[in-house]
């Protein structure tokens, strides 16, 4: 089937627009790139994202050239390693949450396509994304409990402990869990039938569980860094960056408490793109099935 780029009035082709976005991206990656040169802490994290983006700014240049059909597979799979990778490479730079978004945009214009999963393999994917979004939440919730305690405690020792075990909480438990839970949920529905955009609730599941890493890597970890510095002083108080962490920390968990009623309930309709794809599936099923009437009639 040929693939029409011709764009409606006022609108950009696809085609065009993922080899603009190929060029955003090379432009976000150079930048990165500069403010990484800057920092000395996170070695080997640094030096993953040195590494990583001046060679993922190289295949980006390599796909734009290609085109956007004879390119797409590079696309695909280079964004959806970057699209979990930048979570690391947000660590010693957290600008590197902006490329996030922007991986999962290019991801979405090239329209990617996966084998569906056998139902044994389906189980396993299964089991690890609960495990792993029920560990998530839970340290969410174990978080707010420690930002509570941090900014309600009247002994310096209890106030000052609570805020370094919220900052270790995060760095060893936080952030895998939610990779693992963001990994797992993006193979499951990339490899099943809800797909990644059909439904509304996996679209909305997945955006939650987006925002929090791109608001934890920016605001956060800079609150959480900032009250375990601050409280080393007895006599210093959380004050006002004390209830803005607890604050984000409560809704972070609010936030996690809701895509799991989504994933239980499953509410709203497909989505435009899910009914799109609905159509062209049933229409490749009679196309399928009208060669083999014709081959029967004729015999």
């Amino acid at each position: 089937m040929s693939l029409d780029v011709r764009p409606e009035r006022g609108r950009v082709s696809r085609p065009a627009a993922v080899t603009l976005l190929h060029w955003v991206f090379v432009g976000f990656a150079v930048l990165t790139v500069g403010s990484l040169l800057g920092g000395s802490d996170a070695v080997v994290l640094r030096v993953a994202a040195l590494v990583g983006y001046p060679v993922a700014a190289l295949l980006s240049v390599v796909a734009a050239l290609r085109g956007p059909e004879r390119g797409r597979r590079i696309t695909i799979v280079l964004h959806l390693v970057l699209a979990l990778a930048q979570f690391v490479f947000s660590i010693p730079a957290p600008v590197a949450l902006l490329g996030i978004p922007l991986s999962l945009t290019i991801l979405g214009v090239s329209r990617p396509r996966f084998p569906r999963m056998s139902p044994r393999t389906r189980k396993i994917w299964l089991i690890l994304h609960v495990g792993f979004s029920v560990g998530w939440l839970g340290v969410a919730l174990t978080m707010t409990v420690l930002a509570i305690v941090g900014s309600a405690a009247e002994s310096h020792a209890l106030r000052h402990g609570a805020y370094e075990v919220l900052h270790v909480v995060d760095l060893a438990a936080a952030i895998p869990s939610m990779f693992l839970a963001i990994i797992t949920g993006l193979v499951l529905s990339l490899g099943t039938k809800w797909g990644l955009v059909r439904h509304w609730w996996v679209l909305v599941k997945f955006a939650i569980s987006v925002s929090i890493p791109l608001v934890a890597g920016t605001v956060e970890s800079t609150l959480a860094d900032e009250l375990a510095l601050r409280t080393v002083d007895p006599d210093a108080a959380p004050g006002a960056t004390g209830v803005a962490l607890t604050a984000c920390l409560a809704a972070f968990t609010v936030a996690l408490w809701g895509a799991t009623i989504l994933s239980v309930l499953k509410p709203w309709p497909r989505t435009r793109w899910g009914r799109s794809a609905d159509a062209r599936e049933r229409s490749a099923r009679r196309d399928a099935v009208r060669p083999s009437a014709s081959a029967g009639s004729r015999s």
